[in-house]
């Protein structure tokens, strides 16, 4: 594991690293966040990648790589059969950029957790990502944090929903999805039995898109797969497993402080989740939260 974050390294110095990843056999995780990599860089890192076998994370969030480095990144993950985490958020490399990625998970078999966190990616760029996700059989985690998919984007993602038996994680945190997708993200969940994490959080969920959200969880089929969903309400995080058994537990390894302190004061009292318990919670994450917890209201 080699952390070399906020060291002001640059294309030169890029190059130096990846002379020296070309034969290294040790080395298995890279982090290079908060440089001032390009294009260049990127292209030598990639270049690096086609002779290592041995890495398995690169994480370049926050440099500058933008459409032309993540280009040079996607060539060689069409061939690359070691890497199993690519962090990339913060690059700008647009829709172009995200086009590239899609084009190379149609060959990639290995990678499993893709972001594309903050990376300017609108709707045109989604739409190559869901394309990709119809047919990729090994990816299970796409984080699109403060992106520009919009509502038209996450109609794309919507629709690959229903069909994709893959992703596990999937992140749209604060990219403007207005109520009319919310529904149709609900309507996807309904039969979708693989997703066990979903964050839309900072999307202006009002109680038309909650409510939604509420019935696709009465109505989920799926019994023996956790579905967490999460949301944002300041000041909590509200953090719940709805897998459909009797005996529903909290998964609150993810809350912050506040909301595990609020968790275990109700565990303490009834064991379960009552109205009493939740009356400082916002009525639409209340709705959400009897939803996810058989508890009627």
């Amino acid at each position: 594991m080699l952390h070399l974050g906020w060291k002001n390294i640059g294309d030169v110095e890029a190059q130096y690293l990846a002379n020296a990843l070309r034969n290294n056999t040790t080395l298995k995780i890279l982090d290079l966040y908060s440089n001032g990599i390009g294009a260049v860089g990127a292209q030598h890192l990639a270049d690096a990648l086609r002779n290592n076998t041995t890495l398995t994370v690169l994480t370049l969030w926050c440099n500058h790589i933008g459409e032309v480095g993540a280009q040079h990144i996607a060539n060689v993950l069409r061939t690359n059969t070691t890497l199993t985490t690519l962090n990339l958020g913060s690059n700008q490399i647009g829709d172009v950029g995200a086009q590239h990625l899609a084009d190379a998970l149609r060959t990639n078999t290995t990678l499993t957790a893709l972001n594309l966190r903050c990376n300017g990616i609108g709707v045109v760029g989604v739409q190559h990502l869901a394309d990709v996700l119809r047919t990729n059989m090994t990816l299970t985690e796409l984080e699109l944090t403060k992106n520009k998919i919009g509502d038209v984007g996450a109609q794309h993602i919507a629709d690959v929903l229903r069909t994709n038996t893959t992703l596990n994680t999937l992140i749209l945190e604060s990219n403007q999805i207005g109520d009319v997708e919310v529904q149709l993200l609900a309507d996807a969940l309904r039969n979708n039995t693989t997703l066990t994490k979903l964050n839309l959080a900072w999307n202006g969920i009002r109680d038309v898109e909650a409510q939604h959200l509420v019935n696709a969880l009465q109505n989920n089929t799926v019994a023996s797969i956790p579905l967490l969903i999460y949301f944002i309400y300041q000041p909590k995080i509200l953090h719940t497993d709805t897998n459909h058994v009797k005996s529903r537990q909290y998964s609150s390894q993810l809350c912050n402080e506040e909301c595990n302190q609020w968790i275990d004061s109700t565990k303490q009292k009834s064991g379960k989740i009552v109205t009493a318990d939740i009356d400082d919670i916002p009525i639409i994450t209340r709705k959400l939260l009897f939803a996810m917890c058989d508890v009627t209201i």
